[in-house]
This record gives C-alpha cells, structure tokens and sequence, in this order.
C-alpha cells in the first residue's frame, strides 16, 4: 500500500547572518528514510516535533515532492498522480477541517460526495453506517461551527471515508478531545481496520492511541528512521526498566538494595527503576528483609519513558533497530 525507499525532501532556510546579510542553510527534514506499509497494516508513525513526521505525510498524500528517493501509495506517485491518488486516500488532519464551517454537516458531507462523484445510493449506504458508527445523528444539522472539537473530529473522519478510500492517513486525529471523544474515534477506528481491513497509518503524540490501536510502530527522529517494529519489541529494544513502586509503614530515607536506584520519595512511598537485568524477586526479597513493607506494585515502563530514551539515544539493543 505504501513504499518508500531513500526518501529525502530539503529545505532552504534562510537565517540572519549579520546586519543586512542572510545565510542559506540546507536543512534536511526527511533523510533516506525507507519503509513499506502492507493492504491492512494499521501503524503508528512516532516522533518528537521538528522529527519529519509532517514533511513524511505530506510526501504519501502529494502535497511536498521529494527531493530524491521514491514515494509510491496505492501503486501511484503521490505527486504526480495527486487528483487519482485522492479518489483513493482519506486524509484527516487534527487541527485542520475539511468541512465547510457554516454549513450544517450534512450538507458538508452532500459536498464531499460530489467531490468525490460517489453514486447517490452509495453515499446514502455509507453515510448511514458511518452516522451509525461515529453516533453523527444528533448533530448532523448542526452548523459545522456550532460542533464541539470531537464532534467536528468525528465528521472529519465521515467525511475521509465516504469514498471508500482503501489508505486512511491520520495526523493527530484525538489532538484535545475529551476522554468519552477519544474513546469512540479509538473504538472507530479500530473496528474500521478489522473488520473492513482498511490500511491505517497514524501520526499522534497520545501514546495512548498508539497502544491501544496498533500493532506495529514506526519512530522517526532527526529525519532518520530510527525503529520499525512492534511495541512489545520497542520496549525490549530500549531498557527503559521496570518500576518498583514501595509503600513502606512509616516515612524514611530512600531505601538501599544494590544495583537499584530510587528515583523519587514521597512520604512513605518510593519509586526504585529496576534494570531488566535485575531481578525483580531479589529486589523484593531484600527489601523485606531490611524493612516494614506495606504495599508493592512492579510496573512495566510507560511508553513515555520508552520513546524518551530512544530520542536520546540511551538505549541497550545488541544490532538494528530497524530489524524486524
């Protein structure tokens, strides 16, 4: 569905470089960076800001050319094949609509079939089922800007799959909605790829879309790709440790066991980072041994802290990252 090999796309920035004098500087945003996307992959495509993640998604979707390399989606090069490509593709920017804001959304998503030149029955199958899906009825004659953000979220999304596209691009689709919102897009989203098996590529900053919704994850940092894998691996790949979190009986200083460190004390309770080469039993043995317990909880590395160290490029992995 998507193929990219050495992509590289450069800027010209022009910066200060004395009283009336400006510099060029090169600045290359995406830098070879290579990946292919199966037909009913749904990944997740990571990184910090300023990372390449936008520069990628504007490549896959014709809006940038790249500066060497190939682009290739759904068989076809985005930038020269834009309008055909469209009719195959549904993009959804977060902090962008592509409704039309003084018209209620139905009458946005009657535009879009004609956009799209979707036969009439077929819009009429497809906007029912996704009304039904996305829970659109109750504001469907609304004025798009009269919808709250998750609402106007969801009609972005209808509006992306009334063409049945087969590649459905996603750039921070939850960005600021509601817990009750990001569950029934996540929940969406998630039955769209199962079931209808349509290739899902996501680009967000909420982890938590990540774990819930993909199975594999691409993570980009200074224009490089710099892991290609599953999450499970991702956390094997980068020794971001476990945490020992200790309730003693009574308030004290930090505890001593070797080999662990304690990364914060609050009152009786305790954060000790355990290395997966420690073991978690010994540790809690000693601790026993050597003090009044009330409680323990071991728990596995946010996804936060995981992602953090790979930017920084603290990580234990013995050969390549990008080996999958």
């Amino acid at each position: 569905m998507i193929e990219v090999v050495d992509a590289v796309k450069t800027f010209t920035v022009r910066r200060r470089a004395g009283l009336l004098r400006r510099a060029r500087t090169t600045v290359r945003a995406v830098d070879g960076v290579s990946f292919e996307v199966a037909r009913g992959e749904f990944v997740g495509y990571l990184g910090p800001n300023g990372a390449g993640k936008s520069t990628t998604i504007k490549m896959l979707t014709g809006i940038l050319t790249p500066s060497s390399g190939t682009v290739r989606v759904c068989g076809m090069d985005p930038a020269r094949q834009r309008t055909t490509l469209a009719r195959r593709i549904g993009v959804v920017f977060g902090q962008r609509t592509t409704l039309w804001w003084d018209l209620p959304l139905r009458d946005s998503l009657a535009l879009v079939r004609r956009l799209y030149r979707v036969p009439a029955g077929a819009h009429r199958e497809r906007l029912a089922e996704l009304t039904g899906l996305l829970e659109l009825e109750p504001f469907l004659d609304t004025p798009v800007r009269q919808l709250s953000l998750g609402q106007r979220m969801r009609g972005d999304l209808a509006a992306a799959l009334l063409h049945a596209p087969d590649l459905l691009v996603l750039d921070e689709p939850t960005i600021g909605l509601d817990v009750v919102s990001k569950a029934t897009v996540r929940g969406f989203l998630e039955r769209l790829n199962s079931e209808r098996g349509t290739t899902i590529l996501l680009t967000t900053h909420d982890l938590g879309d990540i774990e819930r919704l993909c199975r594999r994850v691409l993570v980009i940092d200074h224009g490089r790709l710099a892991y290609d894998g599953s999450l499970e691996r991702l956390r094997a790949t980068v020794d971001a440790g476990r945490m020992l979190v200790v309730d003693l009986e009574r308030p004290g200083p930090p505890v001593e066991v070797p080999g662990v460190a304690v990364e914060r004390v609050d009152g009786p309770r305790q954060w000790l980072r355990l290395p997966r080469s420690v073991n978690a039993a010994a540790v809690v043995a000693a601790l026993a041994a050597r003090y009044a317990i009330a409680d323990i909880t071991l728990r596995e590395a946010d996804i936060e802290d995981v992602l953090a160290r790979l930017y920084r490029g603290d990580h234990s992995y013995e050969g390549d990252p990008l080996a999958r």
